[in-house]
């Protein structure tokens, strides 16, 4: 199997606290400019009668976002979900919900990024045909934004950032409160679910262990994360 001669992981012995290093040491790859050589013709072979990723990560669709880039995997290793803002809807769940029942990838990250032309769009309130349902439901977090007081609008960046964050951690929130699936297999530790933040000035993903739905605790200093 492609992940076990590419990691010297077995799968069935993955659990997502190693999903997470993975992607970890991924984006390091990425940053550094010291991505692994690959085969990719093997890697279609390699694939060809079936799928085995590890983690499904929800991003948005930026073109400076690219999933397979940042956190340097290979065709097979993971499920790469895109919408704008990265938000949720029934679509994304049932993708979700696919992945993690179905196909068992061990962790679903949710990937925000800075200078988001969605979060933008939010927080100038912009109305535009479809769009406007879509941008709506990043409206919570620019109302929990309460740290700017001046400046509430796209043009401050510190605004759209901060506002990013909390979409972030909110779709997290809402992946298990509207998926009684997802929130069953992460409540007994078969899968993890962690928000992170892609950088598109340097490459660098933040990833927010503290606020991460884990079963065991991530953090080396043994501070328990969160588990809703």
């Amino acid at each position: 199997m492609y992940l076990k001669r590419r990691y010297n992981i077995i799968p069935e012995e993955l659990n997502p606290e190693m999903a997470v290093e993975l992607l970890k040491e991924g984006n390091f790859r990425f940053v550094n400019n010291l991505k692994i050589n690959r085969d990719m013709l093997q890697m279609v072979n390699e694939t060809k009668d079936g799928q085995q990723p590890f983690a499904a990560i929800l991003s948005c669709m930026d073109s400076r976002t690219s999933s397979e880039l940042v956190f340097d995997q290979g065709l097979g290793d993971i499920f790469s979900i895109r919408i704008a803002g990265n938000v949720i809807t029934q679509h994304i769940l049932g993708s979700l919900e696919f992945a993690t029942a179905v196909a068992g990838v061990k962790l679903i990250l949710v990937l925000g990024h800075t200078g988001c032309g969605a979060i933008k769009g939010a927080c100038d309130n912009v109305h535009m045909g479809h769009l406007t349902t879509l941008l709506q439901k990043i409206q919570p977090a620019v109302q929990e934004e309460t740290s700017t007081v001046q400046n509430r609008s796209s043009s401050n960046a510190e605004f759209v950032n901060n506002v990013a964050i909390l979409n972030v951690k909110n779709s997290v929130q809402q992946i298990m409160e509207q998926s009684t699936i997802i929130k069953e297999l992460a409540d007994n530790g078969t899968i993890g679910i962690v928000g992170a933040m892609y950088d598109v000035s340097n490459g660098k993903v933040t990833f927010y262990d503290k606020d991460a739905v884990m079963r065991t605790p991530m953090l080396p200093d043994d501070e328990s994360v969160k588990v809703v």
